[in-house]
């Protein structure tokens, strides 16, 4: 009976080898954490380890921004996101979200986070839209709203707005995208029509922004490259870490020199989004 049984790993046995698969979902996660929202999606396939910690709340919850929570309430409704973790919560708000009966849309940089508004020309109040003289809305496929304000002929040119908004800390640029032109199909081809094109050479057009907070910014501007969408930049503003209320900003654009009139413009939409996202992601706007 005195026999001895050993168990275990002789000193001949082979080292064993640990697979990727091996790795236990807790460690995976953590790793995941210090990674952005992309390569955490391209790394979820690998195993199932990997799968498995690619949805963890926390991981996705240090993803979204601070006022996160704020943001849902405006664009989902209760019963969404009782149904949401927190990577669909990212997901969802990757995509364009309209709020304010379709007048705006919210939306998440995929890279960073960062939080991108856009308001409609409809969001925007223009001087003599309701004249039919001067003004209509046309319907394109070129804008995010389906929709644009074109201008024909007119002596004032003005169209502001507001919004107050929760932003998170950064710094934010404000653009206005406008075309010279209208731009239509034909025979499955872009084509713009130049006809009213004209008073932009004369004078530049004013953009301003003021926040209520007390920053202030103003640029002047030709307005050119008929055909071509353009994003003309209104000015910037900085949110500070302390700030956790809303800021409300102030932003127009105008043009009324009334020595002479202007037309052809096509007025579409006003962006705000963060300064450090990249141009790849501008492209989106």
């Amino acid at each position: 009976m005195g026999g001895n049984i050993s168990v275990g790993v002789s000193d001949t046995d082979p080292p064993l080898k640990l697979r990727l698969g091996d790795m236990p979902e807790s460690c995976v996660a953590l790793v995941l954490m210090y990674l952005d929202p992309p390569e955490i999606c391209k790394l979820a396939p690998l195993n199932r380890a990997f799968r498995a910690a690619s949805s963890a709340d926390f991981i996705w919850e240090s993803k979204l921004p601070p006022n996160y929570r704020y943001i849902v309430e405006k664009v989902f409704d209760e019963e969404t996101l009782v149904k949401l973790g927190k990577r669909d919560i990212y997901a969802r708000l990757c995509g364009p979200n309209p709020f304010d009966n379709g007048t705006k849309e919210l939306w998440l940089d995929k890279s960073t986070g960062g939080v991108c508004l856009s308001i409609s020309s409809k969001g925007l109040r223009i001087t003599g839209i309701d004249d039919r003289r001067y003004w209509n809305h046309i319907s394109t496929e070129e804008s995010r709203f389906q929709t644009v304000a074109y201008l024909q002929q007119i002596w004032w040119l003005e169209a502001d707005g507001e919004f107050e908004f929760q932003f998170p800390a950064g710094t934010y640029s404000l653009y206005f995208r406008l075309q010279l032109g209208k731009s239509s199909k034909r025979r499955g081809r872009r084509v713009c029509n130049s006809e009213h094109i004209h008073g932009w050479e004369i004078k530049p057009v004013s953009f301003q922004l003021t926040t209520s907070d007390g920053q202030h910014a103003v640029s002047k501007c030709y307005l050119d490259n008929p055909g071509s969408w353009v994003n003309y930049h209104a000015g910037d503003f900085v949110v500070g870490s302390t700030n956790a209320s809303s800021m409300k900003i102030k932003f127009s654009l105008t043009q009324i020199d009334c020595t002479h009139t202007k037309g052809g413009l096509c007025v579409d939409s006003v962006f705000i989004y963060p300064k450090n996202v990249g141009k790849e992601s501008r492209l989106f706007l």
